[in-house]
């Protein structure tokens, strides 16, 4: 004779019959879903706490960690940081001619590179060079290049520099004609650094990045020449201001036709 059972009701019998598999599972409940999924919270939030610690700081915790896997997170953490000492290739500002475009620039596979089309003359392009050599040693995973306006592109306009391109696997991900939308006269460390995290080529919580790291930051301008600038302009001009529009594209400039910063010969 054939029993009738309410699957959904809870007893041992139901429980016997799924054993067996007579019967399907009975289905969690909402209440059970939200306390699994609190539960599953709660341990990410657990295994998570080491996140971002630096290895002395992971020392300072083997009071109150487990041994074992205080020890296995430290491990963990010593092989990120050898991986990215390996990824870690360049480590300086590169000086290059046209010729070596290609090459140095739109050829290289999974790295990014940080291109300064520049003009000694001109003041944001200093700032932006005095920038590089400051950041390239903090970000050796990425490739800093500086090359003339005028030696990368025939008759590039002086009014174009500095322009900031950002390629990875030969693609221009942003570009910045002067440091306008930056900073301009103004530009910091921190404002370059921004530029990183809103390309995610540094996360956020990144330790080297200065906002992170409590140190003090450095406008990394040329106080003199910031002052001959202000002295020159007598408090007229703006700081962080010019007269280029943020809108221009290079692009869409007459001197890109001839010369697709993407396709150097």
């Amino acid at each position: 004779m054939q029993v009738q059972v309410d699957p959904n009701e809870d007893t041992e019998w139901n429980d016997i019959l799924r054993e067996k598999g007579i019967i399907p599972q009975r289905p969690k409940s909402p209440t059970e879903d939200i306390e699994d999924a609190i539960d599953q919270a709660i341990k990410q939030q657990h295994q998570n706490r080491l996140e971002n610690k630096t290895l002395d700081e992971l020392d300072e915790l083997e009071d109150i960690e487990d041994d074992a896997f205080l020890n296995s997170y430290k491990i963990k953490r010593i092989n990120e940081l050898n991986s990215l000492l390996v990824s870690s290739n360049f480590g300086q500002v590169y000086h290059i001619s046209r010729p070596e475009y290609k090459s140095e620039i739109t050829e290289l596979k999974n790295v990014c590179v940080l291109v300064h089309l520049s003009l000694s003359s001109n003041l944001q392009s200093r700032i932006l060079s005095n920038l590089f050599e400051k950041i390239a040693p903090i970000f050796a995973e990425l490739k800093f290049v500086e090359i003339l306006g005028k030696r990368a592109i025939e008759n590039y306009p002086d009014s174009n520099c500095p322009t900031l391109l950002i390629y990875y696997n030969g693609d221009v991900l942003k570009q910045y004609i002067t440091l306008f939308e930056l900073g301009g006269n103004s530009t910091n460390l921190q404002d370059l650094e921004k530029v990183l995290v809103n390309l995610k080529l540094v996360k956020e919580n990144d330790k080297r990045l200065s906002i992170n790291n409590n140190s003090d930051i450095d406008d990394d301008n040329d106080d003199d020449d910031n002052d001959a600038y202000n002295r020159n302009h007598n408090g007229n001009t703006r700081l962080g201001r010019t007269n280029i529009s943020s809108n221009r594209n290079i692009r869409s400039s007459k001197y890109n036709s001839d010369s697709d910063f993407s396709d150097y010969d």
